[in-house]
């Protein structure tokens, strides 16, 4: 097989890596349009079926198992007699990789790996699932360092004691093979946690135990010797350690830990026991850095965030991105898909007309803008600690509106989205150190405000911490895995600045982002009166390299407060009247466009929003989304989807991105709980699932398949061929069920749905199916009908139109 070559449906793209019995793609689907990791087996003889049947059956329930340490598996399959598995492509390296390249890891990284490995085997052997094949090839590292379990490709039901063992079960890899497995003994969790230890003795020596090149040797020394850890073994691996290790490398499987989730336990009391002492021992930058991201980890709400960020810049870097992936990651949280709308339309991110689709924002603003958009959202919405709400508020404007004045000072249009974002994140240190480090912030802030030998910021944070703000951020940034351009941004340019326009544009940038600070800094911190002519000594002293006269400095940073305003509003941040945040709402009165002494108010561009050219400012909104959506409020989306979608086909948009609009108009403003689009095959005249929206879709998008031309047609079949649109409210009821076809009842099987047939000329040829999952729940007017019929008759215009 090459590249470009197809396994099934899915394209080939490049190898990830090889062994003797298999070798991992990176490959393409193109049905749900994501990557995904394909491993193809070397090919099964003739009298290999049952065995190649029974791997498939063990495939299927290994399917079932899932956990976040473990990689989905989504299909088992058979191509040309060669078995393949198709599983989530995770972003990272295998851990024998990364030990090739950098050898023995240090004893806490070896561990905190080991501890998530445990985690998902714990989580199979509840389920019943022994893996049988953990080896270091079978685990990866993803760009935050975690650990996760692949290729369960072997893996088997637990059978009783007493049951026989089928002499296909001596399976595994030679040097991870545990005794009672190299015996042929019935699969059992002492396996798995034996060659977990040999994966945690690898970690921590950089080099295998079982090194064995013949069979039978590497066989009976693992059946008849007890292996240990060598007397030399590199620095961090102390006595209770070692004791950990060898307890899980017992030879008899009695004196093992009893289960996974012991063996982590006593993994995480080691972690924990080094904490206080590594907090003293530390030194230097990397030591700190490494110990305040271990102190953040340990945080509830770190992890998420973290797990959040990574996903948002996952999708602008793959290479096979689509509308498709942007829009279903941040339609899965309601919050942040109002709010991103209302950025996106808001005065800061002005497009002609109202947006009300994330497809559409993402075709009009781009990957990059839309990434932006949700990175600043997502780091909002977990800045929630009532203890520190105020002045994590505080922080989170002043770098909104960094953000802000950098996007205006930026001479291009699309340089705007760099600036906004990399003026943003020059400051994440200092940000996220007040959020999970608010008394050492405290302290800090005493040093530089309150004590009689005053320091500056930086000293001062080193002093407390251990290392600067923009250290801690740049550190964090790097775990994250944030583009190197908003790394770089990061990094304050140093000296006076230059005399005239750098020549590299990402240079540039970092100036624009440091100018942007200074000018927040002074917004927050300076009274009224002082506030223009501090601003306009910034502005002199930066001028000649961000390439502008003084009165265009100025008019971009009054513009840029005019739009903080819009953007806080569009994020739904409110602020206490007369806090120091509010002074950053505070506009001058020639910003508001009446005399200084008129207390006259003026209304933003989204309207509702009223300031006053006073200190006192409040910013109040209606809740994100009621419980239950108001008729007008469903018809007004509807309505705006329609238009959003009309003019979307004006533009010639492709017609995928018009259908997948269609569906989310659909999704956000009747909340279906999934939205799917069919097709129909004409080679098999299937009607078939392409691509949906709503949680766990995909598992069922394989499965919806309907004859269009069966002897007896199911519900689905019948309401295609008539194109008749249909409403189920109760599914349940004797005469739905008895048509509803098994693929349905045993995989949606939603008490509610809705059809909505596609038809040129009388032949059906698409079908949009929506569910709601609770009872009762689905009720529609005449109005929303009718509206629902406009997007399905959008639909097949959208198709006359691309042929």
């Amino acid at each position: 097989m090459k590249a470009n070559d197809y396994v099934g449906r899915f394209q080939l793209v490049k190898i990830l890596g090889e062994g003797g019995q298999s070798t991992v793609w990176l490959a393409f689907d193109p049905r749900l349009e994501r990557d995904v990791a394909l491993k193809l087996l070397r090919p099964a003889g003739t009298a290999d079926g049952q065995a190649v049947s029974r791997w498939l059956e063990e495939a299927r329930s290994v399917g079932r198992v899932t956990h976040p340490q473990i990689v989905p598996v989504y299909e088992a399959d058979i191509h040309e007699t060669r078995p393949y598995l198709v599983f989530k492509y995770v972003a990272g390296l295998p851990l024998d990789q990364h030990l090739q390249r950098h050898g023995a890891m240090p004893a806490s990284q070896a561990v905190a790996v080991m501890a998530d490995v445990l985690s998902a085997v714990a989580a199979a052997h509840a389920a019943g699932v022994i893996h049988r094949d953990l080896k270091p090839s079978n685990i990866v590292l993803d760009t935050e360092g975690r650990a996760l379990i692949m290729d369960f490709g072997i893996a088997a039901r637990m059978r009783d004691a007493g049951s026989p063992a089928p002499e296909e079960d001596l399976m595994g890899t030679i040097g991870y093979l545990s005794p009672e497995l190299a015996s042929g003994a019935a699969p059992s969790p002492a396996m798995d946690i034996f060659s977990a230890g040999l994966v945690l003795a690898e970690m921590l020596t950089g080099r295998r135990l079982l090194a064995e090149s013949d069979v039978y040797s590497a066989i009976y020394r693992v059946t008849h010797e007890q292996l240990v850890l060598p007397a030399s073994v590199p620095a961090g691996v102390d006595d209770r350690l070692r004791a950990i290790v060898q307890r899980a490398l017992a030879l008899d499987a009695q004196q093992r830990f009893a289960s996974a989730s012991l063996f982590r336990s006593e993994l995480v009391e080691w972690t924990d026991s080094l904490k206080a002492p590594a907090a003293e021992q530390a030194t230097g930058a990397d030591a700190t850095l490494e110990f305040l991201l271990r102190r953040m980890r340990h945080k509830s709400d770190f992890p998420a965030l973290s797990d959040s960020i990574s996903r948002i810049q996952s999708m602008a870097l793959s290479e096979k991105e689509s509308v498709s992936s942007v829009t279903n990651e941040i339609l899965k949280d309601v919050a942040l898909t109002n709010k991103l709308l209302r950025l996106v339309n808001s005065a800061h991110f002005a497009r002609s007309g109202s947006i009300s689709t994330v497809s559409r924002a993402v075709h009009l603003v781009g990957f990059n803008g839309i990434r932006n958009m949700a990175l600043s959202l997502v780091l909002l919405e977990h800045m929630q600690d009532k203890a520190h709400a105020a002045l994590l508020k505080e922080e989170f404007l002043r770098s909104l509106m960094a953000g802000a004045i950098g996007g205006e000072l930026s001479p291009i249009a699309r340089g705007s989205e760099e600036a906004f974002i990399g003026s943003m994140f020059q400051n994440l240190g200092r940000l996220l150190a007040q959020f999970y480090f608010p008394e050492e912030v405290a302290n800090i802030r005493t040093l530089t405000c309150g004590s009689r030998e005053m320091q500056t910021e930086t000293p001062a944070a080193v002093s407390v911490l251990g290392l600067s703000y923009e250290d801690l951020g740049i550190g964090i940034a790097k775990s994250w895995g944030l583009p190197a351009g908003i790394q770089r941004c990061m990094r304050k340019p140093a000296g006076t600045p230059p005399a005239m326009l750098p020549v590299d544009p990402a240079e540039r940038v970092r100036w624009i982002a440091m100018a942007s600070n200074e000018i927040a800094d002074v917004l927050l911190e300076a009274e009224a009166n002082d506030v223009a002519p501090r601003v306009a000594t910034v502005l002199k002293r930066y001028a000649p390299v961000l390439g502008g006269s003084l009165p265009q400095l100025q008019e971009a940073t009054a513009k840029a407060r005019n739009k903080l305003v819009d953007l806080v509003h569009a994020m739904d941040i409110h602020v206490v009247p007369g806090s120091v945040a509010a002074k950053l709402l505070q506009l001058p009165a020639d910003a508001l466009g009446t005399a200084p002494d008129a207390p006259a108010t003026t209304e933003d561009s989204l309207g509702g929003l009223a300031l006053q050219a006073t200190p006192t400012v409040r910013i109040s909104m209606p809740p994100v989304q009621a419980p239950v959506m108001p008729r007008a409020e469903v018809v007004s989306l509807l309505s705006a989807g329609i238009q959003d979608i009309t003019d979307a086909m004006v533009e010639d948009s492709k017609l995928t991105d018009i259908l997948r609009m269609i569906l989310e108009t659909m999704f956000r403003a009747l909340g279906f709980d999934r939205v799917i689009f069919c097709m129909r095959d004409a080679r098999t005249e299937m009607m078939t699932a392409r691509f949906g929206l709503g949680h766990g879709v995909e598992a069922h998008i394989k499965g919806f398949k309907t004859h269009l031309r069966a002897t007896s047609p199911d519900l689905f079949g019948v309401v295609c061929a008539k194109g008749a649109d249909t409403m189920i409210s109760d599914a349940t009821e004797l005469r739905i069920a008895q048509r509803l076809p098994l693929w349905y009842r045993q995989g949606l099987n939603a008490p509610a749905f809705l059809l909505l047939p596609l038809q040129i000329k009388g032949a059906p040829f698409g079908l949009i199916y929506a569910d709601k999952l609770q009872y009762g729940a689905l009720e529609l007017d005449e109005k929303e009908l009718a509206l629902l019929r406009t997007l399905r008759n959008q639909a097949v215009m959208a198709f006359k139109q691309s042929s």
